[in-house]
């Protein structure tokens, strides 16, 4: 929690909620029982306290304690005879004074309870103080919707500061979860106890997407990364739909409601790639509107079946990391905690700090992954981050990614719990075309460029999606159909 404020001695610091007396009297009980020491030291921070000495003091307790020491006014003491603030309270004897009544012993907890809820009070007035000045100020640019979002950062802090105890978990409560996950996969016919990709052959090598995980999806210009990104979204909001439909509730739906990070397309582009997989019309197609009367009313028909589709796009271009996180409770709020799923199309195009950016483009990634890990923890649901490969990949013999191949930051593979890529030998074979044979060339032409048809006959339409790193399992391979002019990924049978 950020320092409040100016010193309590000042008279505008005096008008701020507090409570000193219960700040020294759950000190001295401290002192006087160390066991209460232990219960409380990581409920509370030096910053949650009004008095500036009280929070040194704590901070101190808190150290001795840590190195398994006694946490008395005499071993506190040396600790203290150069502290100017403590001279202002008649010095290092003041330690001895907190213990003077034993009346904190009581409360200890309750005071612990006040203390913190006053912090939080002390730090909304601040909020709501810097709010009202950056308002006033006309300056600089004026950005009213960044502001906002600023200070819903800012709130949401105060919000999730001291959730620490509530997210401890018995083992009976943490055993529990865990058998409901593989009760989920159970009832799901097996394979699946996260939410569904809408691919068999995917959900049974990774089980689906599990809550809280990161998964980076990553591959070259050309792969279909985007493509494969929209298919799950789509297909885990139609399972989630369907399921509805069905009476089953959302808690036990393998489907989701889906948030989709477009930083790249527009949502008309996204929503067109939709539609002409499901009406299974070529997206150049559609673009160019080259496309009949009765492929027109397909289009239609697919439209009409997909308007309460629960796939909500987000194109915003530009997006830091915190606006992000701003966005997705906001969007959470609004739809009942439902959202499931969350993509983000992609990591590179999301911008960090603005003290990561002036560290440098690897620092700034690395603290874009580690926010990434940690909206999917704190929102309980698994995000999907595209990611570009570096360059490296051209130069090999072998084209098939590798964790190495991750760009700018190692810290992308640390923090992601699976890691795919995507990988399309017919993009390659296509590629290295030799001249295509007319009357009178030799027969050598003839036979390469034979060999080319041949190989590529043989990769055509395929894909690999190469699993190289999972906490929950095995690495591997699956592979997929992938078809292009409907820009469509499914399970490839003949494999």
């Amino acid at each position: 929690m950020a320092t409040i404020l100016a010193h309590p001695a000042t008279p505008e610091a005096q008008t701020l909620p507090q409570n000193v007396e219960a700040e020294a009297a759950m000190l001295g009980a401290m002192m006087i029982d160390n066991r209460l020491a232990d219960d409380l030291i990581d409920k509370l921070e030096p910053d949650h306290f009004f008095e500036p000495v009280h929070g040194r003091i704590f901070s101190a307790i808190k150290t001795l304690r840590g190195n398994d020491m006694l946490a008395t006014p005499v071993t506190l003491r040396p600790m203290f005879e150069v502290d100017e603030g403590m001279k202002e309270l008649g010095g290092p004897s003041y330690l001895a004074q907190l213990t003077g009544s034993g009346a904190g012993l009581i409360g200890a907890r309750q005071f612990a309870q006040q203390i913190y809820d006053l912090a939080m009070l002390r730090t909304l007035v601040s909020v709501g103080r810097g709010l009202v000045e950056r308002a006033m100020d006309t300056s600089e640019e004026v950005n009213p919707r960044s502001q906002i979002e600023a200070a819903e950062e800012e709130l949401f802090k105060v919000a999730a500061d001291g959730g620490t105890e509530s997210a401890v978990k018995t083992f009976a409560q943490a055993t529990t979860m865990a058998v409901k996950m593989a009760q989920r996969a159970l009832n799901s016919g097996g394979n699946l106890s996260g939410i569904t990709t809408g691919l068999d052959s995917l959900n049974a090598k990774i089980g689906g997407m599990h809550h809280s995980d990161l998964m980076i999806l990553a591959g070259r210009p050309g792969m279909g990364k985007t493509s494969l990104a929209t298919n799950i979204a789509f297909n885990a909001a139609q399972r989630w739909m369907r399921d509805i439909r069905d009476g089953i509730s959302p808690s036990e739906s393998v489907g989701a409601k889906v948030a989709f990070f477009s930083l790249e397309m527009s949502a008309d582009q996204l929503a067109t790639r939709i539609l002409s997989e499901q009406a299974r019309i070529s997206s150049e197609a559609l673009r160019m509107g080259k496309i009949s009367k009765t492929e027109f009313n397909q289009l239609a028909a697919a439209a009409a079946d997909l308007e309460n589709l629960p796939l909500f796009i987000d194109d915003t271009a530009g997006l830091t990391i915190a606006a992000l996180h701003t966005r997705m409770r906001r969007l959470q709020r609004r739809h009942n905690n439902e959202i499931g799923l969350v993509v983000i199309d992609y990591l590179q195009l999301l911008t960090g700090s603005a003290k990561a950016s002036g560290d440098g483009r690897v620092q700034e990634i690395s603290e874009i992954s580690r926010g990434l890990k940690t909206l999917a923890k704190d929102m309980n649901v698994p995000v999907m981050a595209l990611s570009q490969l570096s360059r490296a990949v051209e130069q090999r013999e072998d084209k098939r990614p590798q964790l190495s191949d991750l760009r700018e930051s190692g810290s992308i593979e640390q923090d992601a719990d699976i890691v795919m890529f995507v990988y399309r030998e017919d993009y390659y074979v296509a590629a290295k075309e030799p001249k295509r044979p007319v009357e009178g060339d030799s027969a050598k032409i003839f036979e390469d460029h034979a060999q080319w048809a041949t190989d590529m006959e043989r990769v055509f339409g395929l894909a690999e999606l190469i699993i190289a790193k999972q906490r929950h399992g095995a690495t591997g391979k699956v592979i997929l159909k992938f078809e292009p002019s409907v820009t469509r990924f499914s399970d490839f049978v003949g494999y």
